[in-house]
């Protein structure tokens, strides 16, 4: 038997259950940590609200002011030397490559029919900047296929070392999850 892996990184569409994959991880003892939590962090410095398009804009300047790889290596400092730990919200191909240089790392895709991602979104009481499926769809088309200082969903999902479609109820997601660690 292998031994399970001691970072686990996420990617994935918007609403696809990275955060219940997250929490799920957590509970198995490893620690939480956020991609995005890097850029909530400059956001709340600057006084702007931690909206989609804001998280998505910040992001993408910090990852031109400070290299693509900028948001996984702050948060690999938090981490620390020999910590499990599952880190979310990967979204740039850079943070991957990054990541992989860490010992015991692997990479899971979470994807969702868009439909039920749109519905799962609509219900959690985030600001989602998109009002309705249509503007949902357009707004993940910006995150699909940036360039190199911006989010590369589509190449990160393709990098990742498992793609899990979250299609179902939570018990069958989690049952998936268990093979992964």
């Amino acid at each position: 038997m292998t031994a399970p892996p001691r970072l686990i990184g996420l990617t994935g569409t918007n609403g696809a259950g990275k955060g219940e994959a997250a929490a799920y991880f957590a509970a198995k003892g490893y620690a939480y940590f956020s991609l995005s939590d890097v850029i909530r962090d400059e956001l709340r410095a600057r006084g702007e609200a931690a909206s989609r398009d804001n998280l998505i804009r910040m992001g993408n300047e910090l990852r031109e002011r400070n290299g693509p790889d900028v948001l996984a290596r702050r948060t690999i400092e938090k981490v620390g030397e020999g910590g499990r730990a599952v880190i979310d919200s990967i979204r740039n191909i850079r943070e991957v490559d990054y990541l992989r240089r860490q010992e015991g790392f692997v990479l899971l895709a979470i994807d969702a029919p868009v439909d039920m991602r749109y519905a799962r979104v609509s219900v959690r009481g985030r600001d989602e900047s998109a009002s309705d499926l249509e503007a949902f769809r357009k707004k993940e088309g910006q995150e699909r296929t940036g360039g190199a200082t911006a989010q590369q969903l589509e190449i990160c999902m393709a990098a990742a070392d498992w793609l899990i479609i979250n299609d179902g109820t939570i018990p069958e997601f989690r049952r998936k999850l268990e093979e992964v660690a």
